[in-house]
């Protein structure tokens, strides 16, 4: 199956909706929601998925593909969806084509896509990878990197975390509780004999957090994670992202037209107080969701990947998650951003499968990431 995305071609719709949802985390939908929806709302849950997502096309695509899924309850009563994709050669091909890295004009983010279902035997899997996706999102808007781990040699296996896709609804817990739901899966597929050889954790923004908890409960278990774009600490991020997210310059004048009604509704709003209000609603205190506490305390070896010119969550995250743990290693990229980053599977999708090998044969000792070239 071929298909190559134009600005408005539907893999580059896809990703640049992916990624501006994860980068976004919370604001997105916001300036077109109800009056009633208050941002603490926003805060305790998504809202929905983005309506531009175009998933009859998406589901065209893994249509194309051979591919195992279907729902796991958790113990916290949660039902989740995953997806696994086996190895095998999907000829993949891929090119970014990116104009630009300007976070205001994510129109500029252009990439083609082409694979096939692999006509060879099936292989062993070399391990699984666990991927977790951003807010507002599902497991399938992380295909094409589905693809290039499957590719790889590794099983892929996506989950929708609560709240997002084709799982279930329950306290939002930014990365917490998902964490908890994120184990217990694994626990029952590898019971089921999905989840086979060493076990990776991949996650973006939200999801990335998410792997981090993950690691941290799940321990000796987890033999590596790849955590792209994480918060360091929710309730640091969130202050971060908002005053940010109203500054950024309209495309058109539907762009334009949210964030009058972004800037009039939320512009003003007492940011430390909406987030109390949140905390009251999940029953929890966002400023304790502490990332960087949580990955002190990981045994596995951790890849942190941020982006240089990322303002919706800065490179001081990224930064203080590098220096939380000795077992962490960590990658700023140049000229790329919260958007542009994730997209970038044709250079950093040969760091992140080597780095993935050579955690298997480092022994104690984390490899280094070389730069993608």
């Amino acid at each position: 199956m071929r298909m190559v995305a134009g600005p408005h071609g539907f893999f580059a719709i896809m990703l640049r909706l992916l990624l501006l949802a994860c980068a976004c985390l919370l604001l997105t939908g916001y300036a077109w929601s109800t009056a009633s929806t208050s941002l603490s709302e926003r805060l305790v849950a998504p809202g929905g998925v983005s309506p531009l997502l175009p998933e009859q096309r998406i589901a065209a695509a893994l249509a194309a593909l051979p591919n195992r899924s279907g729902q796991i309850r958790t113990p916290a009563g949660v039902a989740l969806f995953w997806r696994a994709i086996d190895p095998g050669d999907y000829r993949l091909r891929y090119r970014y084509r990116g104009i630009g890295s300007d976070a205001a004009h994510p129109q500029q983010l252009d990439f083609s896509l082409d694979f096939s279902a692999p006509k060879t035997a099936p292989q062993t899997p070399r391990g699984t990878v666990v991927l977790l996706h951003g807010w507002m999102m599902d497991g399938d808007s992380l295909l094409p990197w589905a693809l290039q781990l499957a590719q790889a040699g590794y099983r892929s296996i996506s989950i929708d975390l609560r709240n997002h896709g084709q799982s279930g609804h329950a306290a939002a817990g930014y990365g917490t509780r998902e964490a908890a739901d994120v184990a217990a899966v694994i626990a029952t597929l590898r019971q089921r004999g999905e989840v086979v050889g060493p076990l990776y954790l991949f996650g973006v923004s939200y999801g990335a957090a998410t792997a981090v908890f993950t690691a941290q409960a799940m321990g000796s278990e987890v033999s590596g994670v790849v955590a792209m774009e994480s918060f360091a600490n929710a309730g640091r991020g969130i202050r971060d992202m908002l005053p940010y997210m109203l500054t950024i310059p309209p495309t058109d004048w539907r762009s334009w037209v949210a964030m009058q009604l972004g800037r009039w509704r939320y512009g003003h709003q007492d940011i430390d107080k909406v987030i109390a209000a949140a905390d009251a609603k999940l029953a929890l205190n966002l400023d304790r969701v502490d990332v960087a506490a949580a990955l002190a305390t990981v045994p596995a070896c951790v890849l942190l990947l941020h982006g240089e010119e990322d303002r919706h969550i800065p490179v001081s995250h990224g930064r203080r998650l590098a220096s939380a743990s000795a077992r962490a290693r960590y990658l700023e990229i140049a000229g790329e951003n919260h958007l542009s980053l994730p997209m970038r599977i044709d250079t950093l999708g040969t760091t992140v499968d080597d780095w993935f090998a050579q955690t298997q044969t480092a022994g104690e000792a984390c490899p280094q990431p070389q730069l993608p070239g």
